[in-house]
């Protein structure tokens, strides 16, 4: 009779084995689960950055509001009328003239 029980123990252990940790198991579903999902968020992140590129390439080629933002900021470039005022920090001294004799 323990013969039996034995086995039949040991039978259901030998079926759990691929449920659990086969190449099909629930432990290898979890982790494809979570990686899933990590895969998601990334993709997320990066359709919301396709789409705001998207969205320069499109102004950039139909409009001209974008091409004078980047002329502004990149070049210092200003429209007629407008003036250009730079305010530099006061953090360093000004400079000492040396005199050499």
């Amino acid at each position: 009779m323990r013969i039996v029980i034995y086995s039949m123990l040991l039978l259901l252990m030998a079926i759990q084995y691929p449920l659990w940790l086969g190449k099909g198991g629930w432990l290898k579903v979890y982790e494809m689960e979570r990686q899933l999902e990590l895969q998601e968020a990334k993709n997320g992140a990066l359709s919301l950055r396709n789409a705001k590129l998207s969205g320069d390439v499109k102004d950039l080629k139909d409009g001209t509001r974008a091409i004078e933002e980047r002329a502004r900021v990149e070049h210092g470039m200003i429209k007629d009328g407008e003036f250009f005022v730079q305010i530099l920090p006061n953090d360093k001294p000004p400079a000492a003239t040396s005199i050499k004799q």
